[in-house]
């Protein structure tokens, strides 16, 4: 069966929405690919990744009414993806998601055929660039970057591993070359 979900994750720190932002500017403009937008329990920031903003209220509402696809909560937000989003995939489109490790066995159940693309690096890159942000102490900052190095993709997934020490470029070159590696592959 071809794979048409192609579900990023990463640790913070890793870079993982630069290097979504550099594959959406270097994508060729293709009708057969789809970047779902996900609803998340936050205020949107300008710069940001462009979500859905709801409260945590009408999250859980939202939740409660089944308006969901995929849905996780981390660091104390909830994340969403509605059914639109992926109703591309009925359509032989290629969705893109940002979505997360923790929640990869469940999006595995429901969509076995998706690739996994798993975007790190290296424990003393996550270190400093975490600690740069200045949001968490150094012993949060280092539960995270323990946690990182803890995370193994499930066995048989089909999975990308990237690692984001280099350049932008470079590593965004060497996710585009694998993404062309697979079937159908329309970018």
């Amino acid at each position: 069966m071809t794979v048409r979900l192609v579900y990023f994750m990463g640790p913070s720190g890793a870079g993982k929405d630069s290097l979504l932002d550099w594959l959406r500017a270097h994508l060729p403009a293709a009708r057969a690919l789809h970047w779902a937008r996900r609803t998340i329990s936050r205020v949107a920031t300008p710069g940001a990744e462009a979500h859905e903003s709801v409260s945590p209220e009408a999250f859980a509402a939202l939740l409660r009414a089944q308006a969901f696809a995929l849905h996780w909560q981390a660091n104390g937000l909830g994340y969403g993806v509605r059914h639109a989003q992926l109703d591309p995939l009925a359509a032989g489109q290629w969705v893109l998601l940002n979505g997360s490790r923790a929640h990869l066995p469940a999006a595995l159940v429901r969509f076995p055929h998706l690739l996994a693309v798993h975007i790190s690096a290296s424990p003393e890159r996550l270190r400093e660039r975490l600690l740069a942000r200045g949001r968490e102490t150094p012993d949060a900052v280092e539960d995270r970057v323990q946690r990182a190095l803890q995370f193994r993709p499930p066995a048989g997934s089909a999975s990308i591993e990237l690692h984001n020490d280099g350049s932008l470029d470079d590593v965004g070159q060497r996710l585009l070359s694998a993404l062309r590696q697979h079937p159908g592959w329309p970018g």
